[in-house]
């Protein structure tokens, strides 16, 4: 297989190409290594590997052979090294035993060849941890491919991966997939296990899943990882159909909210971002459905102050885990100044604190849901800027504190974390583009469970306004 033709082809095809045997999983491995050490010393998203060969998978798993690779965060392989972006924990950590969704990955038969960067402990909307360096966008190397499954997402984007594994804490998917021109589903809570070592990352508002280059492929890998694991919090309703058939099956007639003021953070909002949401919605009138401007009431300071409680109590009690299984104190040097300034300020939060917390974030739930009622889907904007600069996000800048950190951050993202705290499913779609051919990423959020109603509107879109021949100036072949 020639690099050119592996680039071209997302997980689907390359999985028929090896199920009808036109060609064996061992060359698209081979091909697949080639394409990311051509492209890792440009784009920087590899934290380890390639690997020699793919860690086991099912050899009849409906993505049997495809090459994968694991974002180094959260899920994480029996005998795999992680690290999770940070120095506090050296050189890596080997795991003794695969996450649930690491085991229906292999089960999928993903044949996963790495591990990709994340930032430090995942608290940040770019990809540059001092651990392990600056990951960069492959539309341009002095722009940052977001956070915090940058890694992840240079490398999808760069076509060295057709897909790659990631997770969403406040817009970790989806914020990425808009910086660099890719589909970024977070699904809803409950819907990925994130067993056995957690019930809710992050007070419930850590989300796993994927990235891709197709909305196929994001359906086929939510058909092949979703569904309940014993011990879950959660049981949703299976869907009524697979995923896959609603991509073909497209949307029924939606009322669709339009808006584009941030739900967090204080940033303004580029005007071509803006701009972005508008076209869409105007072709989604052309498709039939009804689209006006409204939105959920909120208390936009009051979610800001919950939400950074949740990040600095999960960062604060992450640390001291890790500290307190390794036997070891976190020294100065071993973490970034703004994961010091976070955890020193969750040290300090009381379960007062945290059940303050939880019934703002239950106010914001209930106020979406019943503007879900009414709406049947909300578009937005999925990041304030089509991306930021290399370096503009810098998680060792000593004179923020953990409120100026979080500000830094939710300036640019002021659209994704609303749906972290509601549960609801969201996805990031590449239907816009700047005049420097960057991507521009535009949001959908569906009710609670409403994975089906956003996989049948992005088919739809990506039919209307086809992403596919749009290649970064930095891709494999």
């Amino acid at each position: 297989m020639e690099l050119s033709e592996y680039a071209d082809l997302d997980a689907t095809a390359l999985a028929d190409l090896i199920r009808t045997g036109q060609v064996h999983p061992d060359e698209v491995a081979r091909t697949a290594i080639a394409a990311l050490q051509a492209v890792q010393p440009k784009v920087n998203g590899l934290v380890d590997g390639p690997f020699e060969r793919p860690l086991d998978h099912a050899a009849d798993g409906p993505f049997a052979g495809v090459p994968f690779a694991i974002k180094d965060l959260i899920t994480h392989a029996a005998g795999v090294p992680t690290r999770s972006g940070t120095r506090l924990l050296g050189p890596g950590v080997p795991m003794p035993e695969d996450t649930l969704l690491m085991a229906r990955f292999r089960r999928a038969g993903l044949a996963t060849l790495g591990l990709t960067a994340t930032p430090e402990l995942g608290f940040n909307a770019n990809t540059e941890a001092v651990a392990t360096g600056s990951v960069r966008n492959p539309w341009d190397l002095d722009r940052s491919p977001g956070g915090s499954s940058g890694g992840s997402a240079a490398l999808v984007a760069a076509r060295a991966l057709p897909v790659a594994h990631g997770n969403d804490g406040g817009g970790s998917i989806r914020i990425p997939a808009a910086a660099c021109g890719l589909v970024g589903l977070k699904p809803s809570q409950g819907r990925v296990s994130p067993g056995p070592d957690y019930a809710d990352p992050l007070l419930g508002l850590g989300i796993e899943f994927a990235l891709t280059r197709t909305v196929r492929d994001c359906a086929g890998l939510l058909d092949a990882v979703h569904g309940h694991e014993p011990g879950d919090r959660y049981l949703l309703p299976d869907p009524v159909r697979s995923y896959a058939d609603e991509v073909a099956a497209g949307s029924r007639r939606l009322r669709i909210a339009l808006h584009t003021e941030p739900f967090s953070g204080n940033g303004s909002v580029d005007p071509r971002c803006v701009a972005a949401v508008e076209s869409v919605g105007r072709t989604l009138e052309g498709l039939g459905h009804v689209v006006e401007r409204a939105a959920p009431v909120l208390d936009a300071a009051a979610f800001d102050d919950a939400n950074l409680v949740a990040w600095c109590s999960f960062l604060a009690d992450g640390i001291d885990t890790i500290c307190a299984a390794l036997g070891i104190e976190a020294a100065p040097d071993s973490l970034e100044a703004t994961t010091r300034a976070c955890a020193e300020l969750g040290r300090t939060m009381s379960a007062g604190d945290l059940y303050a917390a939880e019934r703002v974030f239950n106010t914001a739930r209930r106020a979406v849901a019943t503007f879900h009622q009414s709406w049947d889907l909300v578009l937005t904007p999925t990041m304030n800027v089509p991306n930021t600069a290399a370096g503009y996000l810098n998680a060792d800048d000593a004179s923020l504190d953990a409120r100026g950190w979080y500000d830094h951050i939710f300036s640019t993202a002021g659209f994704t974390a609303l749906s972290n705290v509601t549960g609801n499913p969201a996805i990031s779609l590449p239907l816009g583009s700047t005049e420097e051919g960057w991507p521009i990423g535009v949001q959908f959020v569906a009710p609670y469970a409403g994975e089906a109603t956003l996989i049948a509107i992005a088919a739809d879109l990506e039919r209307a306004l086809p992403w596919a021949d749009r290649r970064p100036p930095v891709v494999a072949g």
